[in-house]
């Protein structure tokens, strides 16, 4: 029968508690005192999905409303007049503090848009450059 080594624990997480009890307490520390960064939180955004003349494309717009530049996405789906048609676009990209950018622009593929069914904007604040 082989022998294990003596620098070799059978059970090596005997001392695994109290290191993660460490960690944690260390971790809320640092939340406490602010230095952790708190989770990023999207916010609703005005929007706009407008059917242009032609009703085979429309443009999605948005503002951003929030106090410095952030990442933003938008969704917008139509109702076309052939049934169970219901194109959508999802789109994103950075947007300046204060902005109304267009995202994206979106075809029916042949079928006449006749209506918004539902959509919705949000952005979240990107970090600042730390110089």
């Amino acid at each position: 029968m082989r022998q294990r080594p003596a620098d070799r624990q059978l059970f090596p997480l005997v001392g695994l508690g109290k290191k993660l009890g460490l960690a944690l307490g260390l971790a809320v520390g640092l939340l406490w005192l602010g230095l952790l960064a708190a989770p990023a939180l999207a916010e609703s955004v005005p929007f706009s999905c407008v059917i242009l003349p032609g009703d085979d494309v429309a443009s999605i717009t948005l503002t951003n409303s929030l106090a410095g530049d952030a990442s933003c996405f938008v969704t917008c789906r139509f109702q076309t007049t052939k049934y169970n048609n219901n194109p959508q676009i999802t789109c994103a990209k950075p947007v300046p503090a204060g902005k109304e950018v267009e995202m994206c622009r979106l075809t029916s593929g042949g079928d006449k848009m006749v209506k918004l069914r539902e959509g919705h904007a949000e952005c979240t604040r990107l970090p600042r450059a730390v110089n």
